[in-house]
Parts: structure tokens; sequence; C-alpha cells
């Protein structure tokens, strides 16, 4: 079970103790024992019931989310190629094609064209 899973686990557990141990009431020492009515175990093992079938849905939400993140990260890596081009297209549109079209304005009249302007313009072309 994950780190998550095991943290979530012990905080339950922790506040199950913690409600159990409110609803305890003192016992004075003058009084002779009495055994347990059938309320009060009833009661108990209603809460312990309760306690375990939420851990239990805990434990399977935690996993369930588990499982979703591994797919998404198996997703992503299987992706990371094309995503990392579409992020560098981005950021070439945002920052670049303001400069692109004023360096394009001195180009139009000039006859022999560099590599990186003959570049330009063709990203130009494909941006617009």
């Amino acid at each position: 079970m994950s780190s998550i899973g095991q943290n979530i686990l012990m905080a339950l557990a922790l506040t199950l103790n913690q409600f159990a141990s409110s609803n305890v009431q003192s016992v004075q020492r003058n009084k002779p024992k009495t055994p347990p009515t059938t309320a009060t175990t009833s009661a108990s093992s209603d809460i312990q019931r309760r306690g375990l079938l939420l851990s239990a849905a805990v434990a399977a939400a935690v996993d369930s989310r588990t499982e979703l993140l591994k797919r998404y990260l198996k997703k992503s890596e299987e992706n990371k190629e094309k995503n990392d081009k579409e992020r560098l297209e981005s950021f070439y549109k945002r920052n670049y094609k303001d400069y692109f079209e004023f360096v394009e304005g001195s180009l139009k009249n000039k006859d022999e064209l560099s590599e990186a302007e003959k570049g330009i313009i063709e990203w130009l072309k494909r941006n617009k």
C-alpha cells in the first residue's frame, strides 16, 4: 500500500480511537462491576463495523486514485515528445510572432535572404 494510503488509514484509526475514547464513561470504584449489556456491546460493534467499512472504502479510493495516476503518468510519458513540441511551438507563437512580423517588413524589399531570414518567412507562413 502506498504511503498516502497508510497515512489516511492511520488518521482514520486515530479519529476512531478518539471517538471511541470520548464515549467511554468513567466507572466508580465503589460499585461492583456489572457485565456489559447487549446495547453497549451492540453499539461498540456497530462502531467497529462502521470503522471497518469506512477504512475499506478509503483504501479502495486510494487504490483507485493510485491506478488513475499511474495511467496518467503512462499516457504523459507516451505523449511527452508531442507535448514538448506543442509547448515549444506555443512559446514561439506567443513570444516571437510580433518580432518575426516586424522583421518580415524589412525583408520584403530584399533580394538575397539568409537561411535565418528564409526560416522566419516560412515560420510566419505556417503560423498565420
